[in-house]
């Protein structure tokens, strides 16, 4: 699982902030570490850092699953470090839902999956 960290122009991005959201990223998503090929974390500061304000940091994390669109999700923080954390939880959470949908075995091949349902709802 490749993860690729990306800052924005309010955000320094260094060697030991990738390190330490990799580490958070990979703890968060290691039982699932063979079926995703890459993890892109986006991080902001949506007030600049010239102001600071509640939540104003923003981790946003899309997982490519071999099989599947990409999964994205985003939480905002007071700090890049909750922001990450938060992101990783609710990525874990959706993968494992996700993913234990298609491996449930009660699924028959005329059942539609997860990604039947979003073509239904187009």
């Amino acid at each position: 699982m490749q993860i690729q960290v990306n800052t924005d122009n309010h955000i320094q991005g260094s060697d030991d902030l990738s390190q330490h959201v990799k580490s958070i990223v990979e703890d968060a998503l290691d039982r699932f570490s063979t079926r995703i090929t890459r993890v892109e974390v986006n991080l902001s500061d949506e007030n600049s850092s010239v102001k600071s304000g509640e939540k104003d940091k923003r981790c946003v994390l899309e997982a490519r699953v071999r099989g599947l669109q990409p999964v994205t999700v985003t939480h905002q923080a007071e700090s890049l470090d909750l922001a990450v954390s938060g992101a990783a939880d609710k990525l874990e959470s959706n993968l494992s839902r996700t993913l234990g949908k298609l491996d449930d075995p009660r699924r028959g091949p005329d059942m539609p999956g997860p990604e039947d349902q979003a073509d239904e709802q187009l």
